[in-house]
This record gives C-alpha cells, sequence and structure tokens, in this order.
C-alpha cells in the first residue's frame, strides 16, 4: 500500500463515519481519512486543502447537498473533476447506481454489513489504479 493515502468520506450517520474510520485503521495505518457530517462540508474541506484526498467515498442520502449534487459539482469542476469518487451507500437501486455512473462517480458500493465485506470493499478500491480505471456497466457497481 501507498504511503498516506488520504481518504475522504461525507455521511451524514455517524455510525457509519466511524466504522469507516474503523476499517481503514485496520487496513493500513498509514490512510488518513477525514470525514464530514454532510456534502457542504465535503466541499469546503476539497476546495481548501490541505489535505488534498486521492480518494472521495460519498454517501448519496444527506441533508442540505445530497450525494448527487456535490458529485454533480466536483465532477464538472475543472479542478476537481478527476479525483475518484466512490458512492458509499445503502442503496442497491438501479436508478441509483445509473445515475451516479451519469454523473460521473469512479465506482458504486453498496455499504456491506459486516466487517470483513466492508474491509474487502476498501481495500478493492485502493487496490484499483485509478489513472486507468474505466469502468464498464459491470465493474463500476462493487458489491450490488
Amino acid at each position: 500500500m501507498k504511503k498516506n493515502v488520504t481518504l475522504f468520506y461525507a455521511d451524514d450517520d455517524a455510525d457509519d463515519l466511524d466504522f469507516f474510520r474503523d476499517v481503514t485503521e485496520a487496513i493500513d495505518k498509514n490512510i488518513e481519512v477525514f470525514t464530514h457530517d454532510n456534502g457542504n462540508q465535503l466541499l469546503v474541506a476539497v476546495k481548501n486543502p490541505p489535505p488534498s484526498p486521492h480518494i472521495i467515498f460519498l454517501d448519496l442520502n444527506m441533508p442540505g447537498k445530497d450525494g448527487f449534487e456535490v458529485l454533480r459539482e466536483l465532477k464538472t469542476s475543472e479542478e476537481y473533476k478527476n479525483i475518484p469518487v466512490v458512492i458509499f451507500s445503502t442503496s442497491n437501486d438501479q436508478k441509483n447506481i445509473l445515475r451516479s455512473k451519469e454523473l460521473g462517480a469512479n465506482l458504486y458500493i453498496t455499504k456491506p454489513n459486516s466487517f470483513a465485506k466492508f474491509r474487502k470493499s476498501i481495500e478493492h478500491t485502493l487496490s484499483i489504479n485509478w489513472d486507468v480505471f474505466k469502468p464498464s456497466l459491470e465493474s463500476f457497481c462493487y458489491s450490488c
């Protein structure tokens, strides 16, 4: 694993944020995780480095700016459009998955319900070479 990987994660569920921190710490202590309670906080953090994220994890259902709005804002910005965005949602609704892909998300993960599956999904995300990864419909959705 690369040293000092920086992940941003926006989710309004405090338990999900804590679980994400626990899983990433179990994977590698060199992963820096910055969590945000909503999409607006995440956007402020992205626009005011340091740090800058290597990957952004984004929940869809949040108050204020939801994940779709944040995704749209990131992917239509020349400055931020190349940051990989992983949708991390409890929803496995095909409409949400397709809309996420259309808006430019790089990967869609249905939130796992066990530590082992959660860890595997994060490890999968960290193993991707984002410089060359172009998701097909099949590879876009992990564990859906």
